[in-house]
């Protein structure tokens, strides 16, 4: 096998590999939320990934620094939650899950993510 082969074959490789983490290897870092936590709104949600329990108040606090227009909106589907988030300004949004599962939320236009996971 000549050299610009190997070269292209070894390059083939990486990409695949690469593509791979990068889509299926990453996994969201779970944060655990006992009474409320700070959530940062700046190119996504940070953290993305909360846990909560079943039948426990909890309170999310959202503070946007990003000026993107698609983040202005939080939208919660799941607990019919629609708010408007002002750049700069803390926003909190009560909730009592009922029930477990995985439940996401997401910006106005639905570009940006996060998840709420319900343990029973």
């Amino acid at each position: 096998m000549t050299l610009d082969k190997l070269i292209v074959l070894l390059s083939g490789i990486a990409g695949v590999l690469l593509t791979y983490w990068f889509f299926l290897g990453k996994k969201d870092r779970v944060v655990e939320v006992a009474d409320s936590i700070d959530i940062t709104v700046e190119g996504g949600y940070s953290p993305s990934t909360l846990s909560v329990s079943k039948d426990k108040p909890v309170t999310l606090t959202f503070i946007r620094k990003d000026p993107n227009a698609c983040l202005e909106e939080l939208v919660m589907p799941d607990f019919k939650i629609k708010r408007n988030l002002p750049l700069n300004e803390k926003v909190s949004v009560q909730l009592t899950p009922k029930q477990a599962g995985e439940f996401v939320f997401h910006c106005g236009m639905n570009m940006y993510h996060g998840k709420i996971i319900v343990n029973g």
